[in-house]
């Protein structure tokens, strides 16, 4: 019998099943041998094996989000990072302080600002931006990604003016006294910027993907399910070229944009493994909470004369989805509003009945707002919420403003949807939130708000859900089940070592753990 090529012992380990804990993990290559005590398992070691004493903390199957964008995120990690701005002074000031590093020719991006952050909440304008760059096109988009700033130039470079048009499922923010753009654009409108600013080299995209990769590592996780935004078939080439150039330290599965997945069929023999998988489709029904661009039946409470925006119609959306479930592809489809969950479950059950029985896994990106029927017409579908919890503390200072409170009762039901029996499948929605999984852990545990407050707490779920949501659902929620999610013999070598117990922890503090050593694929990606 083979030695073990790395063993971890004196452990904690949480095997991912029901009461079973053990004390040490034998690893040969990318697989796990078998998890037993430390008599049983220092006993596969061999003269070259390396051993990991993990002082008695925890051990968990490695974390994986169900929901991220490893390529944008990495390229914001080289770019303005607009988070920490708490008013349109201070977001001004820190474009200005990178505008003068720019090179000509070149565009200002980046973004993750927040006005739901700011004390007037007012969005900012061109004007806040043209000052301190008159030659220099910036555009940077609002955390939520529905919503971006351009200043004059950049509007110019798009040709976008008084007369341009609202494109279909979006919309330019006019000047309500002169008709001007006021630079703030919304969903589909965001394309007519970004269509035209110049690709990163592949150079600077490789330099992306390793900062992104190593930023995952550090925290834990070590496989990402990578969802598509905008012209995402690039993402897929870059990261084969990532390949081709370094290893992978995390895994990836991805979701291409509905309307390429006819290119599916350009994939050569062998161009998926267990370290890059095309899983299938991403697609939207509505917009973001954020930008007032879910759709809702119902108009927000602070617009009265806006419900939200559908991206596209839903005769036109249900056909491609219908197409590309099939052709085997899973469709993950991005829903915030009631309406657009009601929609979206309305078109998933055509398409589940026209198309036949098959393991689908229709996938909901969000579900944060459904009407309490909807909740079990998901459960029947056999439908996944991917959600993300992060984002509870972010519209949980604002949401009810938006929406009033009886909406906000199944806003996030976490709770509800487990005990109707729909699996949930933790993710971070990064860069849009933090990548964290254990400030996300915190999140859905506690679900309290930056004073303390918890919001909905008849919606939380154990630290042990959590974990699941993490590790094992997510799993199931890109097929692969079978391979992570659990730490048992003939698994995937991806582990992590926490420097605290976190289902001893007290709740509020879950997100002071670190990770101390990330394992993938049976090598150390990550030693603290």
């Amino acid at each position: 019998m083979a030695h073990a090529s790395l063993v971890i012992k004196n452990a904690a380990v949480w095997t991912g099943r029901p009461g079973d804990r053990r004390q040490a993990i034998a690893i040969l290559n990318d697989r796990i041998m078998a998890t037993g005590s430390n008599a049983e398992i220092t006993g596969l070691a061999g003269p070259a094996t390396m051993v990991v004493d993990a002082g008695g903390k925890l051990v968990l199957p490695g974390f994986n989000d169900s929901h991220a964008h490893l390529l944008l995120g990495g390229r914001q990690l080289l770019s303005v990072d607009l988070r920490g701005a708490r008013s349109r002074e201070e977001l001004s000031a820190m474009v200005a302080k990178h505008a003068g590093a720019v090179r000509p020719g070149r565009w200002l991006t980046g973004g993750n600002w927040d006005n739901g952050a700011w004390s007037d909440r007012r969005l900012p304008a061109k004007e806040d931006l043209d000052a301190y760059t008159p030659v220099t096109p910036v555009f940077v988009t609002r955390s939520d990604l529905h919503m971006g700033l351009a200043n004059s130039c950049a509007l110019a470079a798009a040709g976008i003016t008084r007369a341009t048009p609202d494109p279909t499922g979006g919309a330019i923010m006019r000047d309500p006294r002169t008709g001007e753009p006021t630079g703030i654009l919304k969903d589909a409108a965001l394309e007519l910027v970004r269509r035209i600013i110049p690709p990163p080299s592949l150079e600077e995209s490789l330099v992306a993907v390793e900062k992104a990769s190593a930023l995952a590592a550090s925290l834990g996780v070590t496989s990402l399910q990578d969802m598509a935004v905008g012209e995402e078939w690039e993402s897929w080439r870059i990261y084969q070229a990532y390949r081709h150039h370094k290893d992978l330290t995390v895994r990836l599965s991805f979701h291409m944009p509905l309307f390429e997945w006819i290119r599916t069929r350009e994939l050569p023999a062998g161009a998926q493994d267990a370290w890059l998988r095309l899983v299938g489709v991403k697609a939207f029904v509505d917009g973001s909470l954020g930008s007032s661009t879910a759709l809702f039946f119902a108009p927000y409470d602070d617009e009265p004369d806006n419900r939200g925006l559908l991206v596209q119609p839903a005769d036109e959306f249900g056909e491609q989805l219908a197409a590309a479930d099939l052709a085997g592809l899973q469709p993950a489809v991005h829903a915030i509003g009631d309406k657009a969950n009601s929609i979206l479950l309305e078109l998933l059950a055509k398409i589940a009945a026209q198309n036949g029985k098959r393991d689908r896994r229709f996938r909901i990106e969000h579900a944060q707002h459904l009407c309490a029927g909807d909740i079990d017409r998901m459960a029947a579908l056999g439908a996944i919420a991917s959600v993300q919890p992060c984002h509870i503390i972010d519209d949980g200072r604002w949401a009810e403003k938006r929406i009033g409170p009886e909406r906000a009762n199944f806003a996030y039901p976490f709770r509800s949807l487990i005990d109707a029996g729909v699996k949930l499948a933790f993710g971070s929605d990064w860069p849009v939130a933090s990548l964290d999984p254990l400030r996300g852990i915190q999140a859905a545990v506690t679900r309290e708000l930056d004073g303390g407050q918890s919001w909905h707490p008849e919606q939380k779920v154990t630290v042990e859900e959590a974990v699941v949501a993490f590790t094992a659902n997510a799993a199931y929620a890109e097929f692969a089940e079978q391979e992570k999610g659990a730490l048992a013999s003939g698994m995937l070598a991806d582990i992590i070592i926490l420097s605290d117990d976190i289902f001893a922890l007290p709740p509020d503090e879950i997100a002071t753990a670190k990770v101390v050593c990330t394992i993938c694929g049976g090598k150390i990606v990550h030693e603290k």
